[in-house]
């Protein structure tokens, strides 16, 4: 299929099923929603699991290491590995897979049964999220990219706000193991729903589409990846340092610590409704201010910790601004690599996965040598570095249009 006949599928299928492509949209926002619940059930479950497997927290805290891992390795061959395969059938397939991975981790008898189902959400996640931003350009018409994008961030975004005490409340009614199966028939909701929802997607067979390593060889994908990677580095520097952050600083109790947690994820879940609207006019200002404010944020911070008011305001507008910003780098990869958008997602979803591990390696490396406030320090100077990287871009991409 040449890039004639692959423009000429994509106005057709784009024409002929717009009010079932938005049902899809939303199918695929409650697929994210089970996926990133499925991906971080763990965190608020590890003592109960560690118990009833007889191993380890560290051990039982392995299962988002390799479903990290498993992520990775998916996202950067994906889409050389099913050239030719209809989009929807993946899907599927995928959305099946969670269903298998979300039974087996539930019926685990032993540790090693129990990480192979975490390896196989693994495979999930580095395969859907490497086919987002593909799948919604040939969902929606392309002004209304950005939308659909946001419509499944939300899914993400609500995911983290109740994933955590969720799991924690189920865990204590039904068991870590009905807490794990929970999610179970809402990926059965979420397979029979994009069944019905999504059109035919063909793979393309006879074109070539760019690995991820090809990708890199051009400066504006280059640049923008790096910048990718500052901005997740600095954000989980800080982020996954919160809770100590307050408990120790701000010296609030469990009650409170929940509700700015609660209200960090709520206010993410609005930036991620307000951002699609943003990004219809200009996505680099976006890229460049959002790093920007969250590396003032945090800053403030170290400087207004203890107060426990302003610390809550700034931690909600560090949530508007954290969970939204992802969708401007989606809409950057779409507009950027709109002919290879299944490769560039697959690099994209690895650089952020490896950035968000070394970015909470490092920081809690300075947490528990030096303190907050160097780390919230080097979160800071990485934001304010991806936003000069997101400036270099936007230059590198000027470059590429004048050539």
């Amino acid at each position: 299929m040449d890039n004639t006949s692959h423009t000429d599928f994509e106005m057709n299928s784009k024409s002929g099923n717009q009010a079932g492509s938005w049902a899809a949209v939303l199918a695929m926002s409650l697929g994210a929603f089970a996926l990133v619940a499925s991906e971080f059930m763990p965190v608020s479950l590890l003592t109960p699991i560690a118990v009833d497997l007889h191993i380890s927290e560290g051990q039982a805290g392995q299962a988002i290491s390799v479903s990290g891992a498993f992520a990775v390795l998916t996202s950067l061959f994906i889409s050389s590995l099913v050239t030719g395969i209809n989009r929807k059938t993946l899907l599927l397939s995928l959305i099946g897979m969670m269903i298998v991975s979300g039974t087996i981790v539930s019926l685990a008898p032993n540790y090693i049964i129990f990480m192979c189902g975490r390896a196989m959400i693994g495979i999930v996640i580095g395969g859907f999220w490497s086919m987002s931003a593909a799948t919604a350009m040939r969902l929606v018409e392309d002004h209304h990219v950005p939308r659909a994008l946001a419509i499944l961030n939300g899914g993400n975004a609500l995911a983290t706000v109740i994933a955590a005490p969720a799991g924690s409340f189920l865990g204590g009614l039904i068991g870590w193991r009905g807490a794990f199966f929970c999610v179970v028939p809402v990926a059965v909701i979420v397979f029979v729903w994009q069944f019905l929802s999504l059109p035919s997607m063909p793979g393309e067979r006879h074109r070539h589409s760019a690995s991820v390593f090809v990708l890199l060889m051009r400066p504006i994908v280059r640049k923008g990846m790096i910048a990718v990677s500052l901005f997740f580095m600095g954000q989980f520097t800080l982020f996954t340092y919160v809770r100590p952050f307050l408990e120790d600083v701000a010296c609030v109790g469990v009650s409170t610590l929940s509700l700015i947690l609660f209200l960090m994820g709520v206010f993410g879940f609005v930036g991620t409704v307000l951002i699609g609207r943003v990004l219809k006019e200009s996505v680099y200002p976006v890229l460049i201010i959002i790093p920007t404010l969250m590396a003032f944020l945090a800053i403030s911070l170290v400087v207004f910790g203890k107060w426990l008011i302003v610390t809550t305001v700034i931690l909600a507008v560090w949530g508007l601004l954290a969970t939204s910003a992802p969708v401007g780098w989606w809409t950057w990869l779409a507009r950027t690599l709109p002919q290879d958008a299944e490769a560039g997602g697959g690099l994209m979803v690895a650089v952020v996965q490896l950035a968000i591990t070394l970015g909470a390696t490092f920081g809690g490396i300075l947490f528990d040598g030096i303190g907050y406030q160097a780390t919230f320090g080097v979160s800071a100077v990485e934001l304010a570095i991806a936003a000069l990287l997101a400036v270099v871009t936007m230059q590198a991409g000027r470059s590429e249009v004048i050539k």
